[in-house]
């Protein structure tokens, strides 16, 4: 009797893992998302509007956010944004955020210029833990100042 049980766990593990795959980068680029930064939180919009197949595409393309503000809005402690100085000119609207006063609005941002790395933002819980890893070497100079706007705790 034990021993059919166990093997009822481990089909039923074996199902929920099958069941539970996210899709790759790929994948969610095919279907039209950016799992670099597409929060959950923001698929329950879909989920609203009875549109049930892209709501369980974007769910198994999205970064699970559990800490929110009042508005929904994941919100982390810091944030690093990371990039190499000689990738400026690949990346004009990186240099333009970075070169510009909008660095300066957000206290607890690092810029940090790290040798031959494309620009990326870390986010970090108030231990220094790294949350997520976001590349942003296509978001132009406003995404990056929304994004650090609604998610970058102002504490």
């Amino acid at each position: 009797m034990e021993f059919l049980t166990l093997v009822h766990i481990f089909a039923l593990a074996l199902t929920v893992n099958i069941v539970s795959t996210e899709f790759s980068a790929d994948d969610c680029k095919s279907l039209g998302f950016n799992k670099a930064n597409l929060l959950c939180s923001t698929c329950e919009e879909f989920n609203k509007r009875s549109l049930t197949d892209i709501w369980n595409n974007c769910k198994e393309c999205c970064l699970k956010d559990d800490d929110y503000d009042a508005s929904g809005s994941k919100r982390y402690s810091r944030a690093v944004l990371e990039v190499c100085t000689c990738k400026f000119g690949a990346y004009p609207q990186i240099q333009a955020f970075i070169k510009s006063d909008l660095p300066s609005k957000y206290k607890n941002l690092q810029i940090k210029y790290v040798r031959g790395l494309d620009p990326i933002i870390k986010l970090l819980d108030a231990d220094n833990k790294v949350l997520d890893v976001l590349d942003i070497h296509k978001w132009d100079t406003d995404s990056v100042d929304e994004f650090l706007a609604t998610h970058l705790s102002m504490d």
